[in-house]
């Protein structure tokens, strides 16, 4: 597997890095390269284009339903939808927490019908997000696939419907903490991982009284040496915190290499 970082900004887009998004790519038996997206935060569409044909997507994972994770879901609809080169065929998975396809609708508004008194939508061919996505909701532990990759959801610690995922090809581990703070279920998805790819939003002595949220770059750390997880690799630091700290503050629980999450970085799983 090759991960793409897209967009790695912590809860908003910063100055240099776009809200969560990552592309992950896996070839099968036939030589056939799959192409999953994990999340689809604000501001991340437009980097995407720099590193994949939009049309080339095979699914989308969302964490959880956050702007920061889900919103340019929106402008993707309008690209497929909307395209010169015609309407992308098919429906395009999308897997996500219960209340995703509502919730992509209400967003776009492809409906045209938020607000007791709005109008009919005069474009009378505009699709619902339903006839452009397939989406389907996490079942917790139940693997899914898409082509050579499984991915499996677990439910992780954050103050909505959070999901980390697991993804595994050719024997390799690829998993993803999405927004949390230390669980167990976070430990059984990182378990065993070739790369561990942690959130660490907070930091030590600044947000301690904050549980039930994110992790600090420590939290990451302890998790990444308690799951005998290879390398980790620190994202989702928002730009009022400086990496430098919390990637300090990882290295002094976890042995292995930890790395830092920067728009356009390719990591071999």
């Amino acid at each position: 597997m090759r991960l793409t970082v897209v967009g790695c900004a912590g809860s908003f887009p910063g100055p240099e890095a776009a809200t969560s998004c990552y592309l992950v790519e896996a070839d099968d038996a036939q030589d056939r390269r799959w192409r999953l997206l994990i999340d689809l935060g604000n501001g991340a569409l437009g980097p995407l284009q720099r590193v994949v044909r939009l049309r080339e997507l095979d699914a989308v994972l969302l964490s959880h339903l956050h702007a920061d994770h889900c919103l340019d879901a929106c402008g993707l609809y309008v690209v497929r939808t909307y395209d010169p080169e015609g309407r992308h065929p098919g429906r395009l998975p999308v897997h996500g927490p219960r209340g995703t396809l509502d919730r992509l609708d209400r967003a776009y508004d492809a409906r045209g019908d938020i607000g007791p008194d709005a109008p009919a939508a005069e474009d009378a061919d505009r699709p619902s997000f339903a006839e452009v996505f397939d989406v389907r909701e996490w079942a917790e532990g139940t693997p899914v696939r898409f082509g050579p990759v499984t991915v499996t959801a677990y439910r992780v610690r954050h103050p909505v419907e959070t999901y980390g995922l697991r993804l595994e090809h050719g024997g390799r581990v690829l998993a993803f903490s999405g927004d949390t703070d230390t669980c167990p279920a976070l430990a059984t998805l990182a378990r065993g991982a070739d790369l561990l790819l942690a959130e660490a939003s907070f930091q030590e002595g600044r947000e301690d009284a904050v549980r039930g949220v994110h992790l600090t770059g420590r939290r990451a750390g302890q998790v990444a040496a308690e799951a005998g997880a290879g390398r980790l690799l620190l994202t989702h630091i928002p730009a009022w915190t400086d990496p430098a700290v919390v990637s300090a503050e990882a290295r002094e629980v976890f042995a292995g290499p930890v790395l830092l999450a920067l728009p356009g970085d390719v990591h071999e799983v």
